[in-house]
């Protein structure tokens, strides 16, 4: 779902939000200054607000670099590995949580499952798969406390051949590395990457991060049910591949 319009003007980009319910436009205004003053060129640099407005928007510089997007290279991958860790220096401990925190993820896909109808075949045994994980009791909040992006479609990384900079904080927050890498790892847009390697350089809790991929895959596998928004973007068979990715991974 489009969330916002933007217009450019040389250097200069607005981002006008069409639904801001969770605040999103503060979040980003936020963030976004949060993180410009620890790491100027990471992300836009934030120009000017108007968060009562309606709609709200929020000002910013256009940061140079294409789309990411699947495979990726291994110069993009690195490249990534390096923003990635360049954001999660900064401090983040007065930051609100992410979006999707961990609780507030799996009771969000408790609640879509117990609403939703089971499908047939592998997608139904997924959806059963699915069940059973999320009723497990939710994982603690980490220790380590980062910034966390919380929306890792690939897009959202801006390559221009040697750096990788980070747009679109409307749903960023504190998190942690475990968590954050799930997230990323089980987007739809990294379906195409082979992330074995470049995961290997991060020194995380492994049953952390096999629990994140987890919840972020049985959330993508209800997303891809039939009538769910994720379904009418995708190509037929995207459920059934979703279906064999989750049961791979919480069975």
């Amino acid at each position: 779902m489009q969330t916002h319009e933007l217009s450019v003007d040389g250097g200069v980009l607005v981002k006008r939000y069409t639904s801001w319910d969770r605040d999103e436009h503060r979040r980003e205004w936020l963030i976004l200054n949060h993180l410009h003053r620890h790491l100027p060129g990471l992300v836009p640099e934030p120009l000017a607000q108007e968060l009562d407005a309606v709609p709200p928007s929020v000002t910013m510089s256009v940061l140079p670099g294409e789309p990411l997007t699947g495979p990726l290279s291994t110069a993009q991958l690195d490249g990534l590995a390096a923003a990635l860790r360049r954001m999660w220096s900064v401090p983040a401990r007065e930051l609100p949580p992410r979006r999707y925190h961990p609780a507030e993820a799996v009771a969000a896909a408790r609640a879509m499952y117990a609403s939703a109808t089971r499908p047939d075949g592998i997608a139904g045994e997924a959806f059963d798969a699915a069940t059973a994980f999320l009723a497990r009791p939710c994982r603690p909040d980490a220790v380590d406390v980062i910034v966390g992006h919380s929306d890792p479609h690939l897009p959202n990384y801006l390559w221009d051949g040697q750096e990788v900079r980070i747009i679109d904080f409307e749903d960023a927050g504190a998190s942690d590395v475990a968590y954050e890498l799930g997230t990323l790892i089980e987007h739809l847009s990294s379906r195409d990457t082979d992330w074995t390697g470049w995961l290997a350089g991060f020194d995380v809790d492994p049953d952390r991060l096999r629990w994140s991929r987890g919840v972020f895959a049985a959330l993508w596998c209800y997303w891809l049910l039939p009538g769910n928004g994720a379904a009418r973007r995708n190509p037929p068979g995207t459920l059934q591949h979703q279906a064999v990715r989750l049961l791979e991974l919480v069975s």
